[in-house]
């Protein structure tokens, strides 16, 4: 057995799409319309499906925004260097919402940054 994606469903699904391919270094793997279901899903990931776990965004038509609700936690992405990943993704225009430095009660060295939908990614430095 083995994790295939996780989904998350988007309001604007060609604003994430850039988002997690400009900022945060994806690669956009595949996408397809679903006219019968009014729906598109996008698949992206660091590497192909066959051998990485990847991201499902689906995009509902006609819906624009969804409450994130209580459950959901984050996200987590490892980084080469945390302090210069949230440098380089405030520079392109994405939001920080925890500085880098050390997580609570440990030493290792975290930050998050939010998509544009609302979903936090915490940034972990490399062990």
């Amino acid at each position: 057995m083995r994790l295939l994606h996780t989904m998350l469903r988007v309001g604007n699904l060609d604003r994430s799409i850039q988002f997690y391919t400009e900022i945060m270094g994806m690669s956009l793997l595949r996408q397809k319309d679903y006219p019968d279901g009014k729906f598109t899903l996008a698949f992206l990931g660091y590497g192909n499906e066959s051998e990485n776990t990847v991201l499902e965004l689906t995009y509902n038509w006609g819906t624009s925004s969804y409450e994130l609700g209580n459950g959901f936690g984050h996200l987590a992405i490892e980084v080469d260097d945390v302090y210069s990943a949230t440098k380089a993704i405030r520079q392109q225009g994405g939001k920080i919402i925890r500085d880098a430095g050390p997580m609570n009660a440990g030493t290792t060295i975290i930050a998050f940054a939010e998509d544009p939908d609302g979903y936090p990614i915490e940034l972990i430095g490399k062990k």
